[in-house]
């Protein structure tokens, strides 16, 4: 809105010349957009920041207090309690508000076919099936990145970030309609309210809430399913942002303080705690999941971005972008999103640290943060190929990370640090 746009872009010109803290948040039009949890979250001790309007947790304090951000390039005074909250999602069950994330139904008996256009995964997929996908240009450069969710035969769940919501709509939106304008695309991100529980013990919690087998024989990862928490119609979808065991629960916002009030009642049985965006953030990382905006953009491919098995090059099905990858795989790749692990364990990671490979730069950083499971900081980048460095033998070099000048010794991979055969999150 205009007022919006008038309180916030006079701070951002003044903050322009400002301190650039790592996590900083602005302090003019807060308090737009609340999840129907917001208030339950602010009991709990939510530290509360913004994104595209949206008042999300960053991390929790003590239920009860009022904790504010501390700024600072060595690790501010949030870092114990999100390492508290990384540790629950990687060896007990925390819970994420997630109804942020734009979700777009695309509807029609055509559904399938213009999804199809548009996609380099395929949405030739069975009702309850969840899909990875980018959406590209004709360049091949990555312009959605998305989970697609197919709920019947002529109806489509899309999720993407709280970032790109409103992009990804005008791009669905067009897209779709060029190929097919009697499919609908409707952005029904409002009327949504989602939590995400996940950990080990994730399905040991949800039992008590469900009579739904939560079996890996009858749920199975990256599947849809609709079950009852408590009086509760939920869409339950087994996937993952944070590389642990875990389900998406989906609902109308009506129901959301009711499904709230069900979890907090055997909350304590299982050591439940709540988690924010900065341990969902360190805990991507320790995946090696990309996010759009970062480590992924326009101008990036799939191929460049290890996302291949993402898409489906080979099946002969036409799509945007099919015939840029085709030459790029033929000519080979220029640079490659790779993950580093710093060897230093009190170094922190943010984004465009200098990649050293020798005497010359390879690349910056994207992403980073601090694995506190791993124990180090973690970070996505970009290297680029040439002189005797290939895709192959890029985990097989000696790198070193600069920050504030200084450079620390780092390893390479192309598979994620944690749980590289994706064990916990198939169990």
């Amino acid at each position: 809105s205009r007022a919006y746009i008038g309180e916030r872009v006079t701070e951002s010109l003044g903050l322009l010349y400002a301190m650039h803290w790592p996590y900083r948040q602005p302090q003019t039009a807060r308090g737009v957009r609340r999840s129907p949890f917001h208030d339950r979250l602010a009991a709990q001790g939510a530290c509360f920041g913004e994104t595209a309007g949206w008042e999300r947790p960053h991390w929790f304090g003590a239920a009860g207090s009022k904790p504010l951000e501390d700024h600072s390039w060595f690790g501010d005074a949030s870092k114990p309690m999100v390492a508290s909250e990384h540790a629950a999602v990687r060896s007990g069950v925390a819970a994420f508000d997630i109804s942020s994330y734009g979700k777009f139904m695309v509807s029609g008996a055509a559904a399938e076919s213009a999804l199809n256009a548009i996609c380099a995964n395929t949405m030739s997929i069975a009702v309850g099936a969840i899909v990875y996908t980018q959406c590209l240009n004709i360049r091949g450069g990555i312009e959605a990145d998305v989970t697609i969710t197919r709920l019947s035969n002529d109806q489509f769940l899309i999720l993407t970030a709280a970032g790109t919501t409103r992009r990804d709509f005008g791009f669905f939106r067009a897209a779709i309609a060029a190929v097919d304008a009697t499919v609908a695309v409707s952005d029904v991100t409002s009327g949504w309210a989602g939590l995400a529980i996940m950990g080990p013990r994730s399905r040991e919690l949800l039992t008590r809430l469900t009579a739904a087998d939560l079996s890996t024989a009858a749920f199975p990862f990256a599947t849809a399913q609709e079950l009852e928490v408590g009086a509760a119609p939920v869409q339950a979808l087994r996937v993952t942002y944070v590389g642990s065991l875990g389900w998406e629960l989906w609902f109308p916002t009506e129901f959301a303080a009711y499904v709230f009030d069900r979890v907090m009642e055997v909350a304590g049985e299982f050591g439940l705690k709540f988690a924010g965006m900065h341990a969902m953030d360190s805990c991507r990382l320790e995946k090696a999941y990309p996010l759009w905006g970062k480590d992924l953009g326009d101008e990036t491919t799939p191929l460049e971005a290890g996302l291949g098995f993402a898409v489906t090059l080979d099946s002969g099905r036409q799509f945007t972008g099919r015939e840029a990858l085709l030459k790029q795989r033929e000519s080979g790749i220029k640079s490659r999103l790779t993950q580093f692990g710093l060897k230093d364990k009190n170094r922190l990671l943010y984004k465009d640290e200098p990649i050293w490979l020798g005497d010359r730069i390879v690349g910056r950083l994207s992403s980073g943060s601090y694995g506190h499971h791993l124990g180090h900081a973690v970070g996505l980048g970009f290297v680029t190929l040439g002189q005797g460095l290939t895709e192959t033998n890029i985990p097989e070099q000696k790198y070193q990370i600069e920050i504030a000048g200084e450079r620390f010794d780092a390893t390479a991979h192309l598979q994620a640090i944690h749980d590289p055969t994706s064990r916990e999150i198939l169990s």
